[in-house]
């Protein structure tokens, strides 16, 4: 169940219209593959939500990076299959029990597909 926030967009990775331009269609992605770059907002910091992600990449075979944001956000990179993307996007929305989530960004999509999944020093 999702406590309300929405998933939007950021800035668009095309050149404009047309076969192989847009949102999606960058060197992370493919017919059965997606990389997206979120922003986590509420209350998402030391209640164990990077380590969170971590467990659940690893359950749906996902690779990229989680971090702590110093203005309180957290900031992910979830790279897969679009069924595994679009799985961890619904659980970054509910996170674990002590998180209180308000808002789930995409922020890019369509990064360059990277390998293995780490946590990451705040920025």
């Amino acid at each position: 169940m999702s406590k309300g926030p929405t998933e939007s967009t950021g800035a668009s990775t095309g050149s404009g219209p047309g076969p192989g331009t847009g949102p999606g269609t960058g060197p992370g992605t493919g017919p059965e593959r997606r990389t997206v770059r979120v922003r986590i907002e509420g209350r998402v910091q030391g209640v164990g939500y990077r380590y969170f992600v971590e467990r659940a990449a690893a359950e749906l075979g996902l690779a990229g990076f989680v971090r702590n944001r110093r203005d309180g956000a957290v900031e992910a990179l979830l790279s897969g299959s679009r069924a595994g993307v679009a799985e961890m996007l619904e659980r970054c929305h509910r996170g674990p029990s002590d998180a209180r989530v308000t808002a789930v960004t995409i922020l890019v999509e369509g990064e360059a597909e990277p390998t293995g999944f780490v946590v990451l020093p705040s920025v």
